[in-house]
């Protein structure tokens, strides 16, 4: 709500700087929404990113052909890896950043853009730890074609039965914390950069659904403008037969670019930048911690 001139702004309490646990608890209703919102347009970046070339005459072809073959639910597969790891990703990612702020900037909530954008870094390098076989089984489930994929506890079985945890469960780790800190960094930097120039313009700090919305896509835009062609990377490693060898990051970036040509990096970026899930992540974080805030002392 916006304040008047008559109001006495010196006797209206700061808002609260977010505690750890409140953001614990905020991110999972904010990781709910982004997988139930996002989910079609990922598998579209996934297939695109993975497919052979020539397989697919572009987004637009991969979400028809799918719809086509599998039906319309063929574009939430791989849902049940991030939906049942959300609630742990997303709020291992919110209680960070808002442990990395304080860490960042001790003496007060008020963080610079570069500042915010450190922060934002430091939580997607910390919460890789969960978001590694998350994304690893996601991009498994969405890469299967057909009418009668295999269940997630089928991949994860035999990821684990064949490989053992670091080469099944948590392969593509290493690739998934470089891809995460210039991500998150983006992510945090390009929302919160929208949305303060939205309350300078507005003249008011509570947002309306819309500017919230808003200022979230463009965090998405600057996630994936800002970690993109690791994505792609990521997503071939995790996705591979074999275990990753020696250097792995480094040969396969080798291995697309000399196969595939630059433009492999940015096959698929078209869907993913229409980024409904960062615009609905952060509603869902803003409406669940303005609720925790008024009603609790967390």
């Amino acid at each position: 709500m916006s304040t008047s001139p008559s109001q006495d702004l010196s006797a209206q309490a700061a808002p609260r700087a977010p505690s750890t646990l409140s953001s614990l608890i905020a991110g999972s209703f904010g990781g709910m929404a982004q997988v139930l919102s996002g989910q079609p347009l990922d598998t579209i970046k996934t297939r695109a990113q993975t497919s052979p070339a020539g397989q697919f005459k572009g987004p637009l072809d991969i979400a028809v052909q799918t719809i086509k073959k599998e039906g319309f639910l063929g574009l939430y597969k791989g849902m049940a890896s991030p939906l049942l790891g959300v609630a742990g990703v997303n709020s291992l990612l919110f209680a960070s950043n808002a442990y990395a702020r304080k860490l960042v900037s001790p003496y007060g909530p008020n963080l610079s853009i570069s500042e915010v954008a450190t922060a934002g870094a430091i939580a997607g390098a910390a919460q890789s730890i969960l978001a590694s076989p998350v994304e690893m089984f996601k991009v498994r489930m969405q890469a299967q074609y057909g009418p009668n994929p295999r269940k997630l506890r089928e991949i994860v079985a035999e990821m684990y039965t064949k490989y053992g945890w670091k080469q099944g469960i948590f392969r593509g780790y290493w690739i998934t914390v470089v891809r995460e800190i210039p991500a998150y960094g983006g992510f945090y930097a390009g929302y919160e950069y929208t949305k303060r120039s939205f309350q300078k313009s507005l003249h008011t700090d509570e947002l309306p659904v819309w500017a919230t919305l808003t200022s979230g896509a463009m965090g998405g835009v600057a996630y994936w403008t800002a970690c993109y062609p690791l994505d792609v990377v990521k997503s071939r490693i995790q996705l591979q037969e074999a275990p990753p060898g020696r250097n792995y990051i480094i040969n396969t970036f080798a291995k697309i670019y000399r196969e595939e040509g630059a433009a492999a990096f940015v096959r698929g970026l078209t869907p993913t930048c229409d980024v409904p899930a960062a615009a609905t992540t952060f509603l869902a974080f803003e409406l669940a911690m303005g609720f925790i805030q008024k009603n609790t002392n967390l």
